[in-house]
């Protein structure tokens, strides 16, 4: 987009429950009041119906303009879909595939993909939502490679991101494609967060439920699990786990893949990856004792390993999800307000 050329007009296509952070993502980066930055942007929401349209947070926002809005807008930003996966109105569909066919570039927000993707927009491509919904975008939409070690994927035309604050990442994203890397800065600079962010959203997802204790699941080996579970430090070797069964190893490992669903070195992995993100989380222990006592042998073993798994290091995740660093969040917020300053909400 020239920098001195027209100014590049994105509108926000609302739904109501419309969740206030994920379209504020989206206008703090194109709809910013900077008096010290030339504007290139204008920005606008709309609604299928213009009027009160009601938030996540019960309080109303008033949209005056409805789908013609989208006719006119080089960019389209969907930020977020409630509930994800419900009903989209066929003239919404049909709007955007429209404002698509004339080059328009649709973007979508954390659940927003799921309106891409109804919309068929995502087609045969890559996409990335929430990790808390991208079975349900995959399973719903087999078409789509859904991906989650990822904060977004921009094709160009179409682009997507993960939760709602890798919203704030694609947005400077787009910025940076369209103005370069030095007016993006500046714009992520006055919003105090980083130009740029490596990584992923998946070391903020959640660990899944323990393997083998779905409902419906064979309970003949969950002694064996219990067993396992509290014994992660040690050598548990298919031989072993068999024997505590009383299975031969090869039928034990084939018991196990039916009934877990995963091999016993993979499900074993996963239990020794959670048990370290709890330690690191719940207490100071250097990593090399974490790593021995969770029975992944070494600080390297568990960085390559949690690497692998969740595209971070030990040590970036404790200073994210540790104990000290929420008691730090926590203290500022308790010096706010004994200064008499209001918290931040985020």
């Amino acid at each position: 987009m020239p920098a001195s050329g027209p100014r590049h007009h994105v509108v926000a296509l609302l739904n109501e429950p419309q969740s206030p952070f994920e379209l504020a993502c989206a206008a703090e980066v194109f709809g910013g009041d900077r008096p010290d930055l030339p504007a290139h942007y204008t920005f606008e929401i709309c609604a299928r119906r213009p009027g009160p349209l009601r938030t996540t947070i019960g309080h109303a926002l008033l949209v005056e303009s409805g789908l013609d809005a989208l006719r006119t807008a080089d960019t389209v930003i969907v930020p977020g879909w409630q509930p994800p996966g419900g009903p989209v109105p066929d003239e919404v569909l049909d709007t955007l595939r429209a404002a698509h066919r004339r080059g328009a570039r649709i973007v979508s927000i954390c659940t927003g993909a799921f309106v891409l993707a109804r919309a068929g927009l995502l087609t045969g491509r890559r996409a990335t939502t929430h990790w808390r919904r991208s079975s349900q975008l995959a399973d719903s939409f087999p078409e789509v490679t859904v991906v989650e070690d990822v904060l977004y994927v921009d094709h160009g035309d179409v682009a997507t991101s993960a939760g709602s604050g890798a919203g704030i990442d694609l947005c400077l994203h787009l910025v940076r494609s369209d103005l370069g890397s030095s007016y993006a800065s500046q714009v992520a600079r006055r919003m105090v967060v980083p130009p740029h962010r490596d990584g992923s959203q998946l070391p903020y997802a959640a660990p899944p439920a323990p393997m083998g204790t779905a409902p419906g699941a064979d309970a003949s080996l969950a002694p064996v699990l219990e067993w396992a579970l509290t014994r992660l430090g040690t050598d548990l070797s298919v031989g072993r786990g068999g024997a505590h069964a009383g299975l031969s190893p090869r039928t034990f490992a084939r018991r196990f893949g039916g009934q877990v669903g995963v091999s016993p070195g993979q499900w074993l992995l996963q239990q020794r990856i959670d048990a370290a993100r709890s330690l690191l989380e719940r207490t100071d222990l250097p990593v090399e004792t974490i790593a021995a006592r969770v029975g992944l042998s070494s600080a390297v073993n568990l960085r390559r390993r949690f690497r692998t798994a969740l595209g971070t290091t030990p040590g970036a995740y404790r200073r994210l999800f540790g104990e000290a660093a929420i008691a730090k969040v926590q203290g500022g917020v308790r010096a706010s307000r004994a200064a008499g300053h209001a918290p931040l909400h985020h």
